[in-house]
């Protein structure tokens, strides 16, 4: 599974452009709006897709991805469902890296061995997994390697020397840098820090760097995509769905306001060339 990861990054170094990695929560605001923004993803000019999986405690984000979180609860969306829903993704969309993003406890309650078969089966590429540190690698990174699928590891701007081989040691499919301290979406990363802190990666990994919680917009993103190697955007489009809404329920514009950002945020990542 990592394969289709890995020719995806392989194919935009070639090009000499990195790639745009978008986030949404899986059932946000329902299943069949959620299902329809995710289909629509790739011709947006999404490269990579990380499909949320909704949780009630999601310590590390903030308040967009929280409240898109209580709004796929509320619609009844579960870990199965989302499965699902990334089954029939792949089903009609053989090339578009699918990632699954959240934190352990519905893992661990939906059994890990199940779940690794169940996400390979549906044609998932990898995982993150907020809340799993190194230390526990046996519990889920090592069995999902074995299953050929990707473990993304978060790196924060505050790992030291230190801990910094302890965490890419068992990594695969590429390293996600949280460009700033704190929770999703809660402020702008400073492009030159990136930089720095992508270089420093990069000295201690081959994998692929990509950089996110902090890009909002078409500007930073691209400011971003000058030293990353693909460029994470999730807040803003669950924000997008959010002013859509009518009453919280999906309105004939909802599809069409994540797509046109990531139209827009495609073409500013793509303008940019390494």
């Amino acid at each position: 599974m990592t394969a289709r990861l890995d020719s995806c990054f392989q194919r935009l170094a070639s090009e000499r452009r990195a790639a745009l990695v978008t986030y949404i929560m899986a059932g946000d605001p329902d299943a069949e709006t959620s299902a329809a923004i995710l289909a629509a993803l790739p011709a947006a000019g999404a490269d990579i897709v990380e499909l949320g999986v909704p949780f009630s405690d999601p310590m590390a984000d903030g308040p967009a991805i929280q409240a898109a979180g209580r709004r796929a609860l509320d619609a009844r969306q579960t870990l199965r469902a989302t499965l699902g829903m990334a089954g029939r993704f792949r089903a009609s969309d053989p090339d578009t890296p699918l990632i699954l993003m959240g934190y352990y406890n519905p893992i661990y309650v939906y059994g890990v061995e199940t779940l690794l078969a169940d996400a390979k089966a549906a044609g998932v590429d990898g995982l993150i997994v907020v809340d799993c540190p190194p230390e526990e690698d046996d519990e889920i990174c090592l069995p999902a390697r074995r299953a050929g699928l990707a473990f993304i590891r978060l790196v924060a701007p505050t790992t030291d020397e230190i801990r910094l081989p302890v965490i890419l040691g068992n990594a695969t499919g590429f390293i996600y840098f949280v460009s700033i301290t704190g929770v999703t979406g809660s402020a702008a990363p400073n492009p030159k820090l990136v930089g720095e802190a992508v270089a420093r990666l990069k000295a201690h990994t081959k994998l692929p760097v990509a950089v996110g919680f902090g890009v909002k917009n078409a500007d930073g993103a691209a400011a971003i995509a000058q030293t990353a190697d693909g460029v994470v955007v999730g807040s803003s489009l669950v924000e997008a769905i959010r002013l859509s809404l009518n009453g919280g329920a999906a309105t004939p514009s909802t599809v069409g306001a994540v797509t046109g950002l990531v139209c827009t945020l495609a073409r500013s990542v793509r303008a940019v060339s390494k």
